[in-house]
């Protein structure tokens, strides 16, 4: 067994109320609480690497909650389509990042290793706080948090402390031009002595996105969209597109609600029932739609049909108890996830969908005991998915319809997994803290093909058990001078899931990914130090991490059924399949600092660099995923009444020969030399009208520069007015 080490960036929340504290009083270890263990705990006594972002104007007042991380600079995300993002955490992406909502595991069985949308189906205007976890987090997360993990966590019903019934809430409206996103919200809270209820609803409207003007004078024409599909009676037919900087096809709409209950018969005991429905229109995958096939449109149709996440989940907790365990908490959670792909090429009239189900039932039950000098947490973790995958050919003209692949094994389909951890904390005195921690995972799958006639599969079930130990062991040293030192070993693991072993599908024309019933899991072996330093007025910290990688799933060349091409939705494609055939290293730094001039004003940056490589049959290539340099530079000011920032993201260069040949970098939608540096400036002022009301302006990408997320298939917005109203009531 491997470990791996961790390490605090600067951004902190307070016990008593999450606050972003590089903008108040100077930092005091001893009181800034986190919960990566799930429990509050001290951040001195931790050694992994953690980010907070609780700033409401960060978490509330964005698009969706994908665009909250990429505008902290502090983490790579990716965009295939408006409607959409992925995040990366130092090289992993995608199933290899886990995501996390008040508790529950959102990585369900289908969960790919390309590129997600998955976290936008998290209303970003009921969160109270997210967390990300840098490294390795297996022990007390388990499979999939290979990179990180990151842990959202949505507002709580408020108990009435006047003796009596109390409500409130707030209303938002949010209009962007960029983007033409309507959006408008509203939360209600009912708070009693012992019952209370939260209630949010959320609406949002998008339009095509404009992309920039401004584009570099090596590439005058990168990202333009010069064509739109529209069908006339039973014919496809391209036009030139009048407004070649508007991505047409790049529009959606999202609906969230949220509901809350909770109930606490005593100060020590609460009882919590969360319901949470999103449910999307129309995705459209405008990287799809922008392809060409030689000098004709490749598709006339390609969007993901409306995107359901229900999530249904209940959390006893428990805490200052008399028995062996001190604090106790236990959640019991149900989702129902819908998924479905549509598309039709240009000038065919067979348009292809497919869907997918998954029903996931979850349990967590975490307790923790203190003993002098030692703190112990225990848990026990299981889930089950169930999967089901269907999917038809219609011909749009005669209303005709066949049988097609699906993208899963299409027979009754199941994965589960059970786990037992361990944490511990040795304060070994005042400056010094041990951390370690075991986790026992089991892993079973079992995946039916009822109809193989269509692929001619060589094989009808697909059967897996594995077993899978991590842990992690690490050592901070924290003194009253606000420095702070940590090391940690620490290692993941990822189980294949459905996804892996058995879809079909084809990432781009001409190449078609086929099952693989031999996978096994993903392990990453961490080392990480990292350090910070807090005064009166200026703060910096930094991390050094090397991960190494085994048995990475890598998709590469294969041969199905003794052929390495197969005729696959009418075109000859290459075959390729995920293969357990690469060792493969990722490792960076990132640096932070902040200086606080005066007491109401900080200038805060942040710098990101990863590097990767695999090693397969003796050949090493660059690891797909990995993000150019990246980072942040911001200056804010805040008043009692108003408050003004402005800030800079910047890219590096992706140059072609750090692209991966055959994985998920998307090559197609960069330049010829790669994906080209950039730079955005942003501006943001926010006034209080009256003690209830405040108006917002943002200005976005000031400059108007054309520029594109690495990997990414669309455009980042051009200059963007954002405008926004809140009530309190």
């Amino acid at each position: 067994m491997a470990f791996a080490m961790t390490i605090p960036v600067i951004s902190h929340a307070q016990q008593t109320r999450w606050q972003d504290t590089v903008q108040k009083e100077p930092v005091n270890l001893g009181s800034v609480v986190v919960y990566a263990n799930k429990f509050p705990e001290l951040l001195r006594h931790l050694t992994q690497s953690i980010k907070t972002i609780s700033d409401k104007n960060t978490l509330n007042n964005q698009a969706n909650t994908g665009d909250i991380l990429l505008n902290t600079g502090s983490l790579f995300v990716q965009k295939s389509q408006q409607g959409g993002s992925s995040p990366v955490i130092r090289g992993f992406e995608a199933s290899r990042v886990l995501l996390m909502v008040d508790g529950v595991r959102m990585n369900n069985a289908i969960y790919r290793s390309g590129h997600l949308q998955n976290i936008i189906t998290v209303d970003n205007n009921i969160l109270d706080r997210v967390e990300v976890l840098y490294g390795p987090s297996s022990t007390l997360y388990g499979s999939d948090a290979l990179g990180g993990v990151v842990n959202m966590y949505t507002r709580n019903p408020v108990l009435s402390t006047k003796g009596k019934t109390v409500v409130g809430g707030t209303a938002s409206v949010r209009y962007a031009t960029a983007t033409e996103e309507a959006k408008a919200h509203v939360d209600v809270i009912i708070g009693g002595t012992k019952w209370a209820s939260l209630t949010s609803v959320t609406y949002g409207s998008f339009g095509d996105m404009r992309q920039g003007a401004s584009r570099q004078s090596a590439y005058p024409d990168f990202g333009k969209k010069n064509f739109i599909v529209q069908r006339y009676g039973n014919t496809d037919s391209a036009f030139i597109n009048p407004d070649p900087n508007k991505q047409t096809g790049s529009d959606y709409r999202q609906t969230d609600i949220t509901q809350k209950i909770l109930f606490q018969p005593k100060a020590n005991i609460q009882h919590l029932l969360n319901i949470q429905l999103s449910n999307s229109g129309n995705v459209q995958r405008y990287d799809r739609l922008s392809e060409t096939a030689g000098t004709t449109p490749a598709y006339a149709e390609w969007y993901y049909g409306p995107q359901v996440r229900n999530l249904l989940s209940y959390q006893f907790s428990a805490n200052q108890q008399d028995g062996f365990f001190k604090e106790i908490k236990l959640v019991a959670s149900y989702q129902d996830i819908e998924e479905s792909r549509i598309t039709r090429r240009f000038k065919n009239n067979n348009r292809d969908s497919r869907w997918e189900r998954v029903n996931v039932w979850g349990f967590n039950m975490d307790a923790k005991h203190y003993s002098g000098k030692n703190e112990l947490h225990f848990g026990v973790e299981s889930y089950t998915h169930y999967v089901r995958s269907t999917a038809e050919r219609m011909n749009v003209v005669t209303g005709a319809v066949s049988r097609i692949t699906t993208r899963y094994s299409d027979g009754p389909t199941k994965m589960s997994s059970n786990a037992l951890y361990a944490q511990h904390i040795y304060k070994i005195n005042d400056a010094w803290t041990l951390n370690d921690g075991l986790r026992f995972n089991l892993v079973n799958m079992d995946a039916r093909f009822a109809d193989t006639g269509l692929m001619h599969l060589p094989f009808n079930k697909a059967i897996q058990n594995h077993a899978a130990v991590t842990g992690n062991l690490g050592l901070v040293y924290a003194n009253a001078n606000r420095f702070r030192l940590a090391f940690l070993l620490s290692s993941g693991f990822r189980s294949p899931n459905v996804d892996d072993l058995t879809k079909v599908f084809d990432t781009k024309t001409g190449y078609v990914v086929v099952p693989n019933k031999d996978l096994k899991p993903e392990y990453t072996y961490n080392a990480e130090i990292n350090w910070n330093q807090f005064t009166e007025r200026f703060s910096f910290g930094g991390s050094v991490f090397y991960t190494w990688f085994r048995n990475a799933i890598v998709v590469d060349k294969f041969r199905f059924n003794g052929s390495d091409s197969i005729v696959y939705q009418n075109v000859n494609s290459g075959v390729f399949a995920p293969q357990n055939k690469a060792r493969a290293w990722v490792a960076g730094f990132s640096l932070n600092a902040s200086w606080k001039p005066e007491k109401n004003t900080t200038l805060e940056a942040v710098y990101t660099y990863t590097r990767g490589k695999f090693t397969s049959a003796g050949v090493t290539v660059p690891l797909d995923h990995i993000p150019p340099v990246f980072g942040r530079v911001g200056l804010k000011h805040i008043r009692t009444t108003w408050q003004a920032e402005t800030y800079v993201l910047f890219n590096g260069w992706k140059r072609i020969a750090e692209y991966n040949p055959n994985g998920e970098d998307n090559q197609q939608y960069a330049t010829p030399e790669g994906m080209p540096s950039w730079y955005s400036l942003n501006l943001r002022g926010q006034v209080k009208l009256g003690g209830a009301i405040s108006a917002q302006l943002l200005v976005e990408n000031l400059l108007d520069r054309n520029y594109r997320y690495f990997s990414s298939g669309i455009s980042a917005p051009g200059r963007n007015f954002i405008m926004s109203l809140k009530v309190n009531f």
